[in-house]
């Protein structure tokens, strides 16, 4: 946030800056959905609904994982949220006992460690890198589990990494939390945004593995939805009561409008966009993985999915945050340091989103590698 803070300072300068540290698509919500919500203002939506969602869009979701994913989902375990992070507030309020420990991978999506410890819970990183995928093993869990943990948070495809877990790890984590009778917990929010999965990764959903794992996903990623606010989670029969009454007592109901808007992003012509924009972020991958590995930085895994590219700078002589302030600073090229998610070998990483256009990823590849070279000179 710092980042993008000194991004609008320069801008307002009159300085044009290039974004590569917005993890948000930069395209605007489809207008199939966009019409939707004002048809339901129109038809007087306006109050609040059931804690867990209007009853269509949970049938909707459910059709969806059928139809598209081949996974059978009673709608009554599907609770709409208000947001992404609104579902895992939820779950760890029920899941949680304080001083409870839950292990999540470093690098990672940091707000996880924040909605752990509001519910005095304390999260313990895991550390990753290139040589396990940037996903953890069920040998890294064993090293980490102690008798007060509870649970596992897993992410696929992940941020920063745009990672994705090999479904022999995904089971043999669940096999071995199943023992101890603790949850797994999948964050899935850039489910729709995968492209050329390995054919080991569990490219749909981590449901396909075990019916009964939980999935936190959103609108926000692939159907464009971020400040709609709109998200999901799929739990396990037994979770459905407590997480209704923790939803009652802390959120009362997702917005009603986002809710009638979010049916339609499941119509024909809602998920013809969303398909459409992925093969675009798809393009924006391949053409900033290029234009990072021709500027000389390493990027260890081209992502499978989501929407970043996690690369390392260390040859600059320079540490994540120096060189992130340096671009901006010198180049007018926002990125994100390592830094903002985890301590494991976090000052040596910078995330690049390609939620920018191609002329711009081009752009700005190009001067990142002036950048490079001239950080080389001055070692």
């Amino acid at each position: 946030m710092e980042v993008l803070k000194r991004a609008r300072e320069i801008e307002r300068e009159g300085r044009r800056v290039i974004h590569f540290e917005v993890g948000e698509p930069d395209f605007p919500t489809a207008s199939v959905i966009v019409e939707a919500a004002k048809r339901a203002l129109d038809d007087g939506h306006t109050g609040y609904t059931e804690a867990l969602g209007i009853p269509e869009l949970r049938n909707a979701i459910a059709d969806d994982y059928r139809l598209r994913f081949g996974i059978n989902i009673e709608s009554r375990r599907i609770a709409v949220t208000s947001g992404a992070s609104g579902a895992l507030n939820l779950l760890f309020s029920v899941l949680l006992n304080p001083g409870d420990k839950v292990l999540m991978s470093d690098p990672g999506y940091p707000c996880n460690e924040a909605f752990v410890r509001v519910v005095g819970g304390e999260p313990i990183r895991m550390p990753v890198d290139e040589s396990t995928g940037y996903q953890p093993t069920v040998e890294i869990v064993k090293e980490r589990w102690t008798a007060d943990t509870v649970g596992v948070v897993l992410a696929t495809p992940s941020n920063p990494t745009g990672s994705m877990i090999q479904k022999e790890q995904l089971k043999s984590i669940n096999e071995f939390l199943a023992e101890r009778e603790a949850f797994v917990l999948v964050d899935e929010i850039y489910q729709g945004l995968v492209y050329e999965p390995d054919l080991d990764a569990v490219a749909t959903s981590s449901l396909a593995i075990d019916p009964e794992l939980i999935v936190v996903n959103s609108f926000s990623k692939y159907f464009g939805m971020t400040g709609w606010r709109l998200g999901w989670c799929v739990v396990p029969n037994s979770l459905i009561e407590a997480l209704e009454r923790a939803a009652q007592n802390l959120y009362i109901a997702p917005s009603i409008v986002a809710q009638y808007a979010a049916l339609a992003a499941y119509s024909p012509e809602g998920l013809g966009v969303s398909e459409e924009r992925r093969t675009r972020f798809q393009r924006r991958r391949d053409l900033m993985y290029r234009g990072l590995c021709d500027a000389g930085l390493e990027v260890p895994l081209k992502p499978e999915g989501a929407i970043y590219l996690y690369a390392n700078i260390s040859s600059c002589g320079l540490d994540s945050e120096t060189f992130s302030s340096r671009l901006i600073e010198e180049y007018q090229v926002a990125v994100t340091p390592g830094t903002d998610f985890g301590s494991h070998r976090a000052h040596e990483y910078v995330r690049f989103a390609y939620t920018a256009a191609e002329d711009d990823i081009r752009r700005g590849s190009e001067l990142i590698g002036r950048a490079v070279r001239r950080f080389r000179n001055e070692i």
